[in-house]
């Protein structure tokens, strides 16, 4: 997750068009780019689940920070990820509780 993060904050959409499950992610890298103007500024960690050297999935709950047009924003999400030759990967978002 956090390699993810700081891919998105410096803007390498082929590294996480590369870390997304081929089944889930977006067809073409170019739909990864953010809007002008936005920027990344910070993420913490929530909780995890799973994820072991002898799991096949797991979960991170997380806050990303933003900034849009001088404006702080967040956005939270509960994630997915799952091995997939032999690598970790994102797989997508699952609902977070009460949502």
């Amino acid at each position: 997750m956090r390699s993810r993060f700081s891919a998105y904050a410096l803007g390498r959409t082929d590294y996480v068009h590369r870390t997304w499950h081929p089944e889930t992610r977006p067809e073409h890298e170019a739909d990864l780019a953010d809007e002008p103007g936005l920027t990344w500024v910070r993420l913490e960690v929530l909780g995890t689940t799973g994820g072991g050297m002898f799991d096949a999935e797991g979960t991170v709950r997380f806050r990303a920070h933003y900034r849009e047009g001088g404006k702080p924003g967040v956005m939270e999400e509960l994630s997915r990820f799952v091995r997939y030759e032999g690598q970790w990967v994102y797989w997508g978002p699952l609902p977070l509780e009460g949502e």
